[in-house]
């Protein structure tokens, strides 16, 4: 059925759940699976889930740390479902580009994402990274809620 699927994820409640479900599809396909996730760049009084940032090493400490756990636990469910798994990290302030290009690149031939994320109140106004990558993609596209 499906031979790679990639898994952006940010570590939230719902991506989590996205994620399991996700390694849980890869391992029924036999596909192999690559968790993305997708660190916001340093701007000068950066607002993110940590609040005002105005150091640029704690604000890049604080986002890498939530990347980092994000990612272990993407490796701990492939590890738990004999799933083979890649992590990826990227810095953007287009997440929804970034998750299209890795798909793209890394030849996936689908994505599985949670309908929505960390983002908060900026994904009301803005519209959340899930709808923009359902937008964009090429690449078929499963959202979980």
């Amino acid at each position: 059925m499906f031979k790679h699927i990639l898994i952006p994820t940010d570590g939230s409640d719902l991506s989590r759940k996205a994620l399991l479900y996700g390694v849980e599809l890869a391992r029924e396909s036999g596909a192999k699976v690559t968790a993305l996730t997708v660190r916001p760049p340093y701007m000068v009084g950066s607002m993110d889930m940590i609040g005002v940032a105005g150091d640029q090493d704690v604000f890049e400490a604080e986002t890498q740390r939530f990347a980092d756990h994000a990612l272990t636990q993407a490796e701990m469910a492939a590890d738990a479902a004999s799933v083979k798994i890649e992590t990826l990290q990227e810095v953007g302030d287009q997440p929804y580009r970034a998750i299209i290009e890795c798909a793209i690149s890394n030849k996936c031939d689908l994505i599985v994402m949670a309908s929505h994320g960390r983002r908060g109140v900026s994904a009301l106004l803005l519209g959340s990274e899930t709808a923009k990558v359902l937008t964009h993609s090429k690449v078929p596209v499963l959202v979980f809620r």
